[in-house]
């Protein structure tokens, strides 16, 4: 398991995928609501014109010295959902980011949002 406070740490760090490859920065923590554990990571990917935030799942990821590595591979990170750098992910678009990575979305019992930015 990782804390949430440890891996804020590791903003700016590198993301790398299952085989090392890296995918981008780390830019921003998500923890669920329901357990204040870490849940997803925005990723920094794309070139310096054209940068946006990927969304990936911390279930099973690593920290390790200059790097968290997650457990999918970056061809499936880089068509994950998106949004511009100083954007906010709006709570319509949350299921999809589960959906993306074949992960159960369980908003609150009175629809509350199950993801929240540390």
């Amino acid at each position: 398991m990782i804390d949430a406070a440890d891996i804020r740490e590791w903003r700016t760090h590198a993301v790398v995928d299952s085989g090392g490859r890296k995918i981008g920065s780390l830019e921003a923590v998500y923890v669920d609501t329901r357990t204040d554990e870490p849940a997803v990571a925005t990723v920094l990917t794309g070139m310096p014109t054209r940068r946006r935030l990927v969304f990936v799942p911390l279930t099973g990821a690593v920290v390790g010295p200059g790097y968290v590595r997650v457990d999918y591979p970056k061809s499936i990170v880089k068509d994950a959902p998106s949004m511009g750098t100083d954007d906010v992910l709006p709570a319509e678009d949350e299921q999809e980011v589960f959906s993306h990575y074949d992960l159960a979305y369980q908003p609150g019992p009175s629809g509350e949002r199950q993801l929240a930015r540390r």
